[in-house]
């Protein structure tokens, strides 16, 4: 039987889970703060980072115009959120073909890895002291590891631990992570509501051949 996404009973847990997604966004939202270091990547044109054809620099609201001074933190929003969805996308595939730690999950509650289910489902298997471990350590990430703050996305890490000086590299590689964070971010939303959609897991819908959301789960269409 396919399970609902969300029911009465679950409300509790999803509200938990909601409050710590919107804790670890909430300093890349922050209104920006006064005195923050400017843009670093000095040797590209951020504005051409992104402006992939046939749309190029797409600004429909044309925030380029009337607000400027935003574009520094919305680039780095994008990019945030876009390296998060690439994470989630990976995390998503490697789940749903049941690649898993061995061991225990919480020993206290005799759960394993492996009992975690695939979709949506696997956060309300969580229990509510792992889902605190990761607020607190998202907290982490966003005030003092990879603070919102710096809004250049430049962590010091360099690209496998290789800091490139070529320019003309350095915006193909920043092009490729911008646009495959866009992809990714469309990708994962699409899992969400497509799983919410057909009460089937990414594994479920490949195994049934299910390929379309709008088809009666027998076939691509």
């Amino acid at each position: 039987p396919h399970q609902i996404c969300l029911t009465k009973k679950n409300v509790p847990t999803m509200k938990l889970a909601i409050a710590a997604l919107l804790a670890a966004s909430a300093a890349a939202f922050a209104p920006a703060q006064n005195g923050k270091a400017s843009t670093t990547l000095s040797m590209v044109n951020e504005l051409e980072i992104g402006a992939t054809a046939p749309l190029g620099v797409y600004d429909p609201l044309g925030w380029l115009d009337n607000e400027p001074e935003t574009f520094e933190r919305r680039r780095a929003v994008e990019r945030k959120h876009g390296r998060i969805a690439m994470a989630a996308v990976v995390g998503v595939i490697t789940h749903n073909n049941h690649i898993t730690f061995d061991g225990y999950l919480s020993p206290s509650e005799d759960l394993k890895f492996s009992d975690v289910p695939t979709g949506v489902d696997g956060i309300r298997a969580i229990p509510t002291a792992g889902l605190l471990q990761i607020l607190f350590f998202f907290a982490l990430v966003e005030l003092a590891w990879m603070p919102a703050s710096k809004y250049d996305g430049d962590y010091g890490v360099g690209w496998f631990g290789d800091n490139i000086k070529n320019p003309e590299e350095k915006a193909r590689k920043l092009n490729a992570e911008i646009n495959n964070g866009r992809a990714a971010m469309m990708g994962i939303m699409g899992n969400m509501v497509v799983e919410c959609m057909t009460g089937q897991t990414m594994y479920e819908q490949y195994a049934a051949g299910h390929i379309s959301p709008f088809g009666d789960g027998e076939g691509v269409f």
